[in-house]
């Protein structure tokens, strides 16, 4: 018989409880958002939809967190800074949903958001290196800054990998189950909780996000997804001494992570700016160069995430040999897909030269 500690049994019912609310309100508010009009239209040439979506589905996703959030957890600093930030981070975004605001103000708004995060001394107090006896401890200013880093590149490269169907949820669900693992293995239960909460609504949505969508979660979710993975990983891995507490965020959060620094670094070397619109993602290769379909390349990053979660998973737990296989796989994954997007780029240059 199946016997569940208490936080074990508030971790199901958060589950159950955020994917009930997305369950069930996702239906309405893309009524809503068709009624009042607010839609993504496929005008723009980076857009991979056919026909108008919904947008507002993060509404759902923000509503599904925090109340679950409220009602489960104690109304403690970690849970403060989640709904005051995450709040923030929500109406930066559904004012970019419903009128496109410029780059600049969305900035603004990332660090206004962690900023109520470090208010509620949500932040990185030591950094523990891997292959280095100890840690360092930062002072207050580097604190502020290393934080304020981290969570405005998990804010953005959330966003930037919501391109595809499903793709910025399901990453997002699967990492936010590892870092419910892990956070619970150490202790941190109520991070834990937080974590499965996300992955409850995540998971739900996915229901009616992936391909083909019937809604989308636009930047009101995207942002605030990104920035309760910030809260997570702090507050569940980063505030730990453990050797490892800085590689496996990085390894959690591996895909969007890698998609981030191929999206600058190509953009620098353009002389574009970073954070404009474009077709350049590893997604939009999957589809628009390799010519998969939008549900197979979703699935493609499905696999590479879980991988470089299994990883983090394996090395969180101490096991050499699992850490050495899932390693090892995920190695031949990223040289894979890199492998096969080099290809499918070269025929397609030798194609556009031929003609």
């Amino acid at each position: 018989m199946l016997h569940l500690t208490y936080t074990e049994l508030l971790g199901v019912l958060a589950f159950v409880l955020a994917g009930l609310v997305v369950y069930v309100l996702t239906p309405f508010m893309a009524s809503f958002a068709h009624h009042v009009g607010v839609v993504d239209d496929p005008v723009e040439e980076r857009r991979m939809h056919l026909t108008a979506t919904p947008l507002l589905g993060g509404l759902v996703l923000y509503l599904a967190v925090v109340v679950s959030v409220i009602l489960l957890l104690p109304f403690n600093g970690s849970v403060r800074a989640l709904i005051s930030g995450g709040t923030a981070i929500a109406l930066v975004g559904l004012v970019d949903d419903l009128k496109e605001i410029r780059p600049s103000v969305k900035f603004a708004g990332q660090l206004a958001a962690t900023g109520l995060a470090l208010l509620f001394n949500v932040r990185m107090e030591t950094l523990s290196l891997p292959f280095l006896e100890g840690s360092i401890h930062l002072p207050l200013w580097a604190s502020i800054i290393v934080t304020l880093l981290w969570f405005v590149a998990i804010i953005n490269m959330v966003n930037f990998i919501d391109g595809l169907d499903g793709l910025a949820a399901g990453v997002c669900a699967i990492s936010s189950i590892t870092f419910g693992i892990i956070a619970f293995s150490l202790g941190r239960w109520e991070t834990g909780v937080v974590a499965v909460t996300l992955a409850g609504a995540t998971l739900s949505f996915l229901r009616f996000n992936f391909h083909p969508a019937s809604i989308f979660m636009g930047d009101t979710g995207s942002m605030f997804l990104g920035f309760v993975l910030g809260v997570i990983s702090v507050e569940g891995v980063m505030k730990s001494t453990a050797t490892v507490a800085l590689i496996l965020p990085l390894l959690v959060l591996g895909v969007p992570f890698i998609d981030l620094f191929l999206i600058v670094s190509r953009r620098v070397r353009r002389g574009v700016p970073f954070y404009s619109a474009g077709q350049d993602h590893v997604h939009h290769d999957l589809v628009l160069v390799a010519g998969f379909s939008q549900r197979k390349s979703v699935l493609l990053l499905y696999g590479w995430c879980l991988l470089l979660n299994a990883t983090a998973l394996a090395m969180a737990a101490r096991s050499l040999v699992a850490t050495i296989i899932c390693g090892a796989a995920s190695v031949l994954a990223t040289v894979f897909l890199a492998r096969l997007l080099r290809h499918y780029r070269l025929a397609a240059s030798r194609g556009e030269t031929a003609a």
